[in-house]
């Protein structure tokens, strides 16, 4: 890789509901995205500020990409996501979306051509327009193939409803949870109400045991109940906070989403709905169970800004 030394970067910020990224146009792979880089863009008071960092670059470009490749010759850009703090992180699913309407800003995808392939460390994402529900006030949502989830506690888990002990400051007592897998791994617990949820200190770190071996996002759930549609179908919503590893609490985390509506999906047992609202403090998102054994992801994505960034200045406030 050839690194250029340019003394600015220039960079858009971007969010899906409220969970808020810096967007790198970086498609020859040529800037050195370093986690000391990554910090400092992403620091709140001396950067840019965001939940994380989002390069845009040509998959055949890096290695991850070049196997992403191989699955789907289609996936053509990679998500190269990392967290605030530097970290490097498999995938973020309002991050997929950030993402997809930052391609068709930089004329790299037309969304009214149809579906969107993109590379993920997660593997293969797909994006597509879709239209916005019905008293939502966004105004353009995209839904994405989140792939295939599981529960990594298997069906000992399923029987006893958990399978991990998270500890949460502001909450009395430790809390049973439920791990689910939706491409990185999230632990999932049901409060009773929320004043519950309110008083739950998320400025620090939940304490999951056993101690995931890398880490995990913690989202704290009030199921809110079900509704019948004109169709007649249900769906279910559910009211959502998240800790995210690497990062903190975050307005809104779209994996983590996905993880609350199938963990109360599960807890739900049969005839449960398939289609999920999840109101986060960002806003609403759908999540949708397929037949196929993937979940959907619908929501917003709005491009806010751009700016030039002066390198040196950013060093400077470290």
């Amino acid at each position: 890789m050839t690194v250029v030394a340019a003394p600015t970067l220039h960079v858009t910020k971007g969010h899906g509901t409220q969970n808020d990224f810096v967007l790198l146009d970086d498609r020859e792979a040529r800037v050195d995205l370093t986690a000391t880089l990554v910090r400092e863009l992403a620091d709140r008071r001396a950067g840019v500020g965001g939940d994380g960092v989002i390069r845009v670059v040509a998959s055949e470009l890096v290695p991850e990409g070049v196997e992403v490749l191989a699955e789907e010759p289609a996936a053509r850009w990679f998500m190269d996501y990392r967290n605030a703090d530097g970290s490097v992180a498999e995938m973020c699913g309002n991050g997929v979306r950030v993402f997809a309407a930052y391609l068709e800003r930089l004329g790299l995808w037309d969304g009214s051509d149809g579906e969107l392939a993109l590379g993920t460390r997660a593997g293969v994402r797909r994006v597509r327009r879709v239209p916005v529900p019905a008293g939502v006030g966004d105004d353009v949502w995209y839904a994405v193939d989140m792939g295939r989830w599981h529960l990594p506690g298997g069906t000992d888990a399923v029987r006893a409803g958990a399978d991990a002990e998270v500890e949460v400051a502001g909450l009395a007592v430790a809390r049973a949870g439920l791990s689910v897998d939706v491409g990185n791994p999230h632990v999932v617990l049901a409060l009773s109400d929320a004043a519950e949820l309110t008083a739950a200190d998320l400025t620090r770190a939940p304490q999951v045991t056993p101690v995931p071996p890398n880490g995990t996002n913690v989202e704290l759930v009030v199921p809110l109940g079900e509704q019948q549609q004109p169709d007649g179908s249900l769906v279910g919503r559910v009211r959502m906070r998240v800790h995210e590893r690497g990062v903190g609490e975050t307005r809104s985390c779209g994996t983590g989403a996905c993880a609350a509506a199938l963990a109360v999906r599960t807890w739900a047992g049969a005839g449960a709905p398939d289609v999920w609202l999840v109101d986060v403090p960002g806003g609403t998102v759908r999540v949708s169970v397929l037949p196929d054994g993937h979940v959907e992801l619908a929501g917003p994505a709005v491009l806010v800004a751009a700016a030039d960034v002066d390198l040196s200045a950013l060093a400077a406030g470290r």
